[in-house]
């Protein structure tokens, strides 16, 4: 089971189709599962996981 990392939560933000009637949704976090160079698998967000691959380098 991967452990997760990130510190980022869901975010409430309104849906505005064509007839601009506003509803509320949520946004939810784009995780990803990543293994990291000693073998252990996380869940980072996509950026987290992006910034994590270019500074390993």
């Amino acid at each position: 089971m991967a452990t997760k990392v990130t510190s980022k939560k869901a975010k409430s933000v309104n849906n505005r189709p064509n007839c601009l009637k506003i509803t509320k949704r949520t946004q939810k976090v784009n995780l990803q599962t990543v293994t990291t160079a000693d073998g252990k698998k996380i869940r980072t967000s996509a950026r987290e996981a992006r910034s994590m691959k270019k500074n390993s380098k």
